[in-house]
């Protein structure tokens, strides 16, 4: 098998099954809310102390969760693999951390950091934000928000990402809808190159299915370990 590099997008698919709730839950807590109150600059603007509260909510819940086996076995391709190997995620969650993975991009931004609208810092932050919070930087309180990436906002490290896209050999996309852009766009970009390999690992055919050369279906937690393991057992 040729060594080369490897991408894997990820998607809410992959923390759902560790119990994080995601957009098309219709019984989570993102069905409870609307997108435009807590997921928009306009609504933060709107409603500061709204949006901080449910983020705090969903920082909390990250205490309640663990990686689960996709996670791992992610982390283990990445320790095994003799080539480069990156992690793309659209999630906002640390469980992709937690699991081991380093070579990673939350495009989406991050739950556990706070970023000051004030003087653009960015510090971890594990606890409660709000309106009376202080910028661990410039000092000054009622600028922090949660570092995450709402709609309307520009994706975080585009160009790094382009770029690897760029230089990729194999491109695994796990967890995806496939409909929320610029990331369901990938698989365009990548299976442009001759010779690069895309597969889609997920609980249903996604929106882009159509994209991939190969696919599995069925459950992160059974369907990722059993692609690393054929991967590995490869070489």
């Amino acid at each position: 098998m040729t060594i080369g590099n490897i991408i894997v997008l990820s998607g809410a698919g992959i923390s759902q099954e560790s119990g994080l709730a995601t957009f098309r839950d219709s019984d989570g807590e993102w069905s409870r809310v609307r997108l435009e109150d807590v997921a928009t600059p306009e609504g933060y603007r709107r409603d500061p102390a709204r949006v901080h509260a449910f983020y705090n909510a969903r920082r909390q819940q990250l205490g309640q969760v663990k990686p689960n086996a996709a996670h791992f076995a992610l982390a283990r391709l990445e320790e095994s693999w003799p080539g480069q190997m990156l992690v793309v995620t659209q999630n906002i969650d640390d469980l992709h951390e937690r699991a081991g993975t380093k070579a990673l991009i939350h495009m989406h931004g991050e739950l556990n950091k706070a970023r000051c609208d004030l003087c653009g810092s960015i510090a971890p932050w594990s606890g409660d934000l709000n309106q009376q919070s202080h910028c661990g930087d410039c000092r000054q309180a009622g600028h922090l928000r949660p570092h995450v990436v709402w709609f309307g906002e520009i994706p975080l490290e585009m160009g790094r990402i382009s770029k690897a896209l760029n230089q990729c050999h194999l491109f695994v996309a796990v967890g995806t809808s496939g409909n929320v852009y610029p990331a369901a766009g990938f698989v365009s970009q990548v299976r442009s190159r001759p010779g690069t390999r895309t597969v889609e690992l997920n609980l249903l055919p996604s929106e882009g299915a159509s994209l991939f050369a190969e696919a599995n279906y069925g459950p992160a937690s059974e369907v990722v370990p059993a692609f690393v393991d054929h991967l590995l057992n490869s070489l």
